[in-house]
């Protein structure tokens, strides 16, 4: 996601295998992902070189909507927005 406007927006759809779909502001998105991140091992070759959690969720926002937490298990987000711009 490397579109500038998508940046812009500020709530997300979060799906996880077995529970209801999350509407998450940004911030809770960025938590939520940071907590993903804390239960994988071995991180992606990509997130590597990243100091910390935060980072790598950050990077992940910006840059992909899914993530594998093991084989089969796959979580995604997807931006949205509530309000049409300029309202």
């Amino acid at each position: 996601m490397s579109d500038p406007l998508i940046r812009e927006l500020d709530h997300y759809v979060v799906l996880e295998p077995g529970r209801p779909q999350q509407l998450l502001t940004a911030e809770e998105t960025l938590a939520w992902l940071t907590q993903q991140l804390q239960h994988l091992d071995p991180l992606p070759a990509d997130l590597l070189s990243l100091p910390d959690a935060g980072a790598r969720a950050q990077r992940l926002l910006e840059t992909a909507c899914e993530l594998e937490l093991e084989p089969g298990v796959v979580v995604q987000w997807f931006a949205i927005r509530l309000e049409p711009p300029g309202r």
